[in-house]
């Protein structure tokens, strides 16, 4: 069974040693993550064009081919050597460096070359603190993550990058890339991965999830178009119910995603409840019977609308039973008790949605479970300060 570092970075620094600074700034590594620090890791490098020289970890994360074959042809082990502030191997500071936006296409694939002809592992990796799955090269250059493209970015010559890595034997099924470009619709590392044989169901079946609950209607037709079944059905993590794929996009807001399912073969059937639940988006004609186990079925719909700006949908909600106080994530459809409809609405900044929701009894003293932040604390905290104004009133 492969072994993964567990060492955590030290973010700290300075460090004594100008290569460990200079790799220490350079390297994206999901903490404390920013284009600052990258700059600081280039401008080292102009007073000391020599940096590193002697060292494989700095000439990977250069990616100086020229440098990396001297050194390995002395030592052909070095190719896997753990080492520098991380304790990584050379090919991870290679695909996590960031300092160097001009990097070429052509450097990143003679120093992937060189590596991997001296044994690197394409699939090296690292726990990031502790737990799986791991960090590979392959994760680091496609980049992204939940701190969104700017704080995460893929490497600035990514797909040369991926693709050497595949071409090398790099498994396509890496579950950390999956993951983090999970949350933005552009699909060209999936694209590739798919090129290269991705086929683990699990893995696509929550890409299938993520889609349809958040309307990425593109996702949809290319996880399909590669073998999955659009009646999968999905759910099961962040406390989501099990539904089809059909019925996840009806009642997460997404009719229109619901309608591409069917076209592609997916059966259109919805249970009561997921018909009530369905029409709260659509303004449909519900049936009453089934309001009350709809209502059970899915506690926190308001917060979900909310998040969605779908002033129809709230106000729908509401007037067949739902509490508008009922705390939920806003991330995904789950009822695991968050926050409301009021700080998703003064988060994002829509002032008629937080008046709506006040007029229908949203308390705006209450705090999130996570942040333990009013309403108005989200609106200040995203620079919403005319929601924040309003909200604090209403507070007092």
């Amino acid at each position: 069974m492969r072994e993964y570092s567990t060492r955590e970075p030290d973010l700290a620094g300075p460090q004594a040693d100008p290569a460990d600074e200079f790799l220490r700034l350079a390297c994206l590594t999901y903490g404390g993550d920013s284009p600052a620090r990258w700059a600081n890791a280039q401008a080292l490098l102009v007073g000391r064009p020599d940096l590193g020289s002697d060292s494989v970890h700095v000439a990977a994360a250069r990616a100086d081919g020229t440098t990396l074959r001297r050194l390995l042809a002395a030592d052909r082990a070095k190719a896997a050597t753990e080492g520098g502030p991380f304790g990584w191997p050379p090919l991870l500071y290679l695909a996590y460096a960031r300092h160097d936006p001009e990097v070429t296409a052509e450097a990143v694939r003679d120093a992937v070359c060189a590596l991997l002809e001296a044994g690197a592992d394409p699939d090296a990796g690292y726990l990031w603190h502790g737990n799986h799955p791991p960090f590979t090269a392959l994760t680091g250059a496609f980049g992204h993550g939940e701190s969104g493209v700017t704080a995460q970015p893929p490497h600035p010559q990514w797909e040369a990058l991926a693709r050497a890595l595949l071409e090398g034997g790099a498994d396509p099924n890496d579950a950390q890339t999956l993951y983090n470009r999970t949350f933005d619709p552009d699909d060209c590392h999936l694209e590739l991965l798919f090129e290269f044989g991705l086929d683990d169901r699990d893995e696509l079946a929550f890409q299938l999830a993520w889609a349809v609950a958040h309307g990425m209607d593109e996702r949809v037709r290319l996880l399909v178009a590669h073998g999955v079944d659009p009646d999968t059905e999905v759910g099961g993590r962040y406390g989501i119910a099990r539904r089809s794929a059909y019925a996840a996009a009806a009642t997460s807001g997404h009719p229109s995603t619901a309608e591409l399912l069917e076209r592609l073969g997916a059966s259109p059937v919805l249970s009561p409840e997921e018909a009530v639940l369905a029409a709260v988006f659509t303004g449909a004609a519900v049936d009453p019977e089934a309001v009350a186990a709809a209502v059970a079925a899915r506690p926190g719909l308001v917060a979900w609308a909310a998040e969605l700006g779908d002033r129809d949908a709230v106000h729908r909600a509401v007037g067949l039973g739902w509490d508008v106080n009922r705390k939920a994530r806003i991330d995904v459809p789950s009822d695991q008790e968050w926050e409301t409809g009021l700080h998703a609405a003064a988060g994002n900044g829509d002032t008629g949605l937080v008046r709506l929701l006040l007029e229908l009894g949203a308390d705006p003293a209450v705090t999130d479970t996570r942040f333990r932040a009013t309403p108005a604390g989200w609106a200040e905290h995203f620079g919403h300060d005319d929601v924040a104004a309003l909200l604090g009133d209403r507070s007092r």
